[in-house]
This record gives structure tokens, sequence and C-alpha cells, in this order.
């Protein structure tokens, strides 16, 4: 249950919502100044506490563990496929705590689950999961994994959780000042408090091109090559022409996201590069 109390609510006049509104959508800076340029996070998502965010995140990863395990479809940690996401997760994080310093006190964690679902995710506080389905059915290679893995992690560190349900509070607290401005009474009450279901939840477009940029920009400092993101995508493509995946069930595709890993893989290359000890000019060329 995540909610947050303002005193004295009922005294809130409706220009009182648009100075807080003002606020908490002010934006600061996160993440390194070189490499690939993204846009300033939302101070909006101060509205939700994160130890709170997080605490609750714990909860349902460990659920979600605890009955994977019981029909045996969690992997083992000496599984190949375990040991592979690990590295790649223990070569990308390193370079994620730019993007969120408090991150690194994060008790991150990697686990596989044994499902034909096309599926991978980050919860806040670092709790990762891929579906086997989503390495075996596309053929992911390591640079192909680390676009993915880095687009979830980007999630957690931009905090895209915590500023959806803060949007969600907020657009609740509106609804409930305006009706009271307008004489109405407290239409729709309980404007702040709500259940917190983290899986699932859906991030907009803004999000996810941020989680794209993020991603690449991190996974290319570990020394994956950001080129995979293309191979990654026309692979979801052309998946998706025979059955949805669940993965894009909330994450837009098409040519839009290749369109925008294009248009800042300039950036992207030069840190790989940089990882490789090489110049872009002397990279060879990218085989899926």
């Amino acid at each position: 249950m995540i909610s947050v109390y303002f005193p004295r609510l009922k005294k809130y006049t409706l220009c009182g919502f648009v100075v807080l509104l003002a606020a908490c959508g002010s934006s600061s800076r996160q993440g390194p100044i070189d490499g690939v340029k993204v846009g300033n996070s939302s101070n909006l998502k101060d509205m939700v506490p994160a130890s709170q965010l997080e605490a609750s995140a714990t909860r349902q990863y460990n659920s979600m563990k605890q009955k994977a395990s019981q029909k045996n479809a969690l992997a083992p940690d000496n599984h190949p496929q375990v040991i592979r996401l690990r590295a790649i997760a223990k070569k990308i994080l390193p370079h994620a705590y730019a993007w969120n310093p408090e991150s690194q006190a994060w008790k991150w964690e990697v686990n596989l689950f044994i499902s034909d679902e096309v599926n991978a995710f980050c919860m806040p506080g670092g709790k990762i999961a891929f579906y086997i389905g989503i390495i075996e059915k596309l053929k992911l290679n390591d640079d192909e994994v680390a676009t993915v893995m880095g687009h979830e992690i980007a999630h957690a560190l931009r905090e895209h959780a915590r500023d959806r349900i803060a949007k969600a509070q907020l657009s609740n607290l509106g609804a409930s000042v305006l009706s009271s401005a307008l004489g109405l009474g407290n239409i729709g009450g309980q404007a702040l408090g709500q259940g917190l279901q983290i899986l699932g939840l859906s991030f907009s477009r803004a999000d996810e091109r941020d989680a794209d940029l993020v991603g690449m920009d991190i996974a290319a400092r570990a020394g994956y090559d950001p080129r995979a993101g293309i191979s990654l995508w026309q692979k979801m493509g052309q998946l998706s022409k025979e059955k949805q995946p669940e993965w894009l069930s909330t994450h837009p595709t098409g040519d839009s996201r290749i369109y925008e890993i294009q248009k800042n893989i300039n950036e992207a290359l030069f840190l790989y590069a940089r990882a490789k000890n090489t110049t872009v000019d002397k990279l060879p060329n990218y085989k899926p």
C-alpha cells in the first residue's frame, strides 16, 4: 500500500494544487555528462517514498520466486543461462550507478524463470528477472541480452514506477481538489491510497524511450555492442508477426524504436569503442 499524506487537504485550493503540480513536475539532472543524451528525470516521483516501493517490490519478487520454485520453474544457480545472465549483470551494474547513486546500495538480484514467455523486467530496488523464453525464442547473443537487461535496469534506475504511481495519485488528488473547489464534495474519495501491483505496471512511450537510451548507454560502457538494439527489435518484430510476446504488450515496438537507436548510435558507439580500447572507425561490423 503506497500512500502520501497531505495535511489539511480540505484547505487546498485549486490554485494551490497547480502550484504543487508545478513544483513536483520540475526535473533534476541525472547521469554522466558524456555519452547518450537523455532528458532529465522528473521530481514528481518524490511524492512516493522509495523505501516503501522497494519493500513492496521485494515482497512481490520473493513471492514470485517462491511460487516458481514450488513448480520447479526457478532456474538453479548452476544453470548455464543463470551464470551467463549474472556475468552480464556484473559487467553492466558498475556503469548503472551514475544514473542513480542510491542504486549502489540496492540488493540486486538476477534470476531466471523457466517459462516460454518472451519477457524480462527489473523491479524497483534492482530485482531482475528473465524468462527463458526471451533468450531461447529470440536466440539472443550476449550483446542482445545486455540490451534487454540494460533497458529493464534503466526503468528501475530512472524510477519510472515511482513516477507513474505519483502521477496516478496526483491525478486523483486533482480530481478531489477540483470537486471541493466546485462544491461537489469528495468525488471518488480515497485519492491518496491505493493497492500496488508493480508487476504489469505499464510505462509511457516517453518512459520506454528513456529506458532504451539509458540502457544502451550503460550496456555500451560495459563493452556490449549498442548495434544489438537494432537486431533485437528486428527479431522482436519478426516474432510479433506470429504472436505478440508478453514483453511487447507494454513496450511500443516498430520502426520508431530502431529509429531512436540509430539516431543516438554514434554516442553509444564511442562508449563501446572506449570500453574495447579502440576507436569507432576500427570497430568490426556487427554480426547478430
